[in-house]
C-alpha cells in the first residue's frame, strides 16, 4: 500500500472530531449537548421543505448547469438588491456545493502552488488546512485586541515584513468565526482598497450574514466588485445538511472558476437549489430562530464571566461565544475532552482556532435551542465549581 501524500498530512479539524466523539456517546445513550460547531437546532424553513417535496414528487432531479440554475441565481440577485441595495448581475453568481466548494474553487482558480494568502489568527480552521493541502502558503495576521479583532492594512503589511512574501490573497470573514467580530464598512473599504492596489486577491466570507447582533454588517459587493464573495444558506437558512452556497464572482473570472467547477463538482445538487431558492422568502421564520440565537447570546454573556470563563473576543455575529479558559487550564485539547467526558458537553478547543493563543481559549456555539444552551450552562457550573 502506497503511503498518503503529505497534502493528507494536515491538522485535523478539531471541531468536527469533538462532534464525532459527541454522536458517539449520544448514541451510546449518553445525553449529550453540543456546542461544538456551528448547526442552528431548527430545521430547514417550511418553504424550503416543502419546495424539496414537491420536487421528490416528480421523481426526477439530475445534472444543472455547473454555476447552478438560473432560477436560483436570480432569485439571489434579488435578495442582494432587497437586503443591501446592491445590483448583481446573476451572470456574477455561481452555486456552490456547501461553501466549502466555494473555498475550494477560490484557491483554485486565484492562486497557484507556493503563493501567500493572509488569514486572520484566530480564524476558521478550514481555511488553514484547505490552503495547506493545496500547496499554498498560510499567512496567519495577528486579529487579536491590537487589531481590533480583524485584519488591517497595517497587520497585513507587519505579516508580509514577518514572513519575508508577497501577498497573493486575502481572506476576510464578517461575521468572524470564532470571534463574532463584525468588521464595518470604513474598514472593510479601507482592506478592499488595500488589495486593489495591490493586486491581491480579496475573498470575503459573508457566511454568516444575517446573524449580526451589534456593529455593521456589509458586504463587500456594496464596496468594490472586484472582490470574491462566498455565501452558504448553512448558518441563517438552517440548511448545513443540504450542501448549499454561492459565490458572487468578478465578471472576468466567471469563466474560469466555471471551468474548475465543471471538473470537480459537475453540479451543485438540484434538490438542495429548489430547496435554497424558496427559503429566500423564508425570513419572518429565519428571524424567529435568530431571536432565540440573540437569547442564547445574551445568557452566554451574562452567565459565563460568573462562573470564570471570559469573554476573549467580540459576539457582534455568528453564534459562538470565544472564551479564555486560562484560569483553568493551559490545555484546552484536554479541557474538552474532560468537558465531554464528565459531564457530556462537547465544546471546540481553540487550538483549532489559533494555533499560537488557541491552548487558553474555547469556543461554544449558542446555535441550538434555548432549552440546550441553559442545561450546559448549568453543567458547567456545577463541573467548574
Amino acid at each position: 500500500m502506497p503511503p498518503l501524500s503529505r497534502r493528507s498530512a494536515i491538522e485535523p479539524f478539531h471541531a468536527m472530531d469533538i462532534l464525532a466523539e459527541g454522536t458517539r456517546r449520544r448514541a451510546e445513550g449518553r445525553p449529550v449537548i453540543s456546542l461544538a460547531v456551528g448547526q442552528p437546532a431548527a430545521p430547514a424553513p417550511q418553504k424550503a421543505l416543502e419546495a424539496a417535496r414537491k420536487a421528490l414528487e416528480t421523481g426526477r432531479l439530475g445534472y444543472t448547469d455547473a454555476l447552478g440554475t438560473l432560477s436560483l441565481r436570480r432569485a439571489i440577485a434579488r435578495d442582494y438588491a432587497d437586503r443591501h441595495g446592491v445590483a448583481i448581475d446573476p451572470a456574477r453568481i455561481a452555486i456552490t456545493t456547501g461553501s466549502s466548494a466555494g473555498f475550494n474553487l477560490a484557491f483554485l482558480a486565484l492562486f497557484d502552488p507556493g503563493d501567500a494568502v493572509a488569514i486572520a489568527r484566530p480564524g476558521y480552521p478550514a481555511y488553514r488546512n484547505i490552503l495547506t493541502a493545496l500547496g499554498l502558503r498560510v499567512v496567519e495576521v495577528d486579529a487579536g485586541a491590537e487589531h481590533a479583532f480583524t485584519l488591517t492594512p497595517e497587520g497585513l503589511e507587519e505579516a508580509e515584513k514577518a514572513e519575508g512574501v508577497r501577498l497573493k490573497g486575502v481572506l476576510l470573514a464578517s461575521p468572524a468565526n470564532p470571534t463574532g467580530t463584525v468588521t464595518g464598512r470604513a474598514h472593510l473599504a479601507a482592506l478592499a482598497r488595500y488589495c486593489e492596489t495591490r493586486d491581491i486577491a480579496f475573498i470575503s466570507d459573508e457566511i454568516y450574514h444575517g446573524l449580526t447582533f451589534a456593529g455593521e454588517e456589509t458586504t463587500a459587493l456594496a464596496i468594490t466588485d472586484r472582490a470574491v464573495i462566498i455565501n452558504s444558506f448553512s448558518k441563517y437558512y438552517c440548511m448545513t445538511g443540504w450542501r448549499i452556497g454561492w459565490m458572487v464572482l468578478p465578471d472576468d473570472l466567471v469563466r474560469g472558476f466555471e471551468r474548475i467547477a465543471q471538473s470537480l463538482y459537475i453540479s451543485p445538487p438540484e434538490l438542495s437549489q429548489i430547496a435554497a431558492e424558496a427559503a429566500l422568502d423564508a425570513r419572518d421564520e429565519l428571524d424567529r430562530h435568530r431571536e432565540a440565537y440573540a437569547a442564547n447570546r445574551a445568557l452566554l454573556l451574562d452567565r459565563l464571566p460568573k462562573l470564570g470563563l471570559s469573554i476573549a473576543s467580540p459576539m457582534d455575529g455568528a453564534f459562538y461565544a470565544y472564551m479564555d479558559v486560562g484560569r483553568f487550564t493551559n490545555d484546552s485539547m484536554a479541557f474538552a475532552r474532560r468537558m465531554l467526558s464528565e459531564i457530556d458537553v462537547a465544546a471546540t478547543p481553540g487550538r483549532d482556532f489559533d494555533p499560537v493563543g488557541g491552548h487558553r481559549t474555547m469556543r461554544f456555539s449558542y446555535a441550538g435551542s434555548p432549552a440546550e444552551i441553559e442545561e450546559a450552562v448549568e453543567r458547567i457550573a456545577g463541573w467548574l465549581a
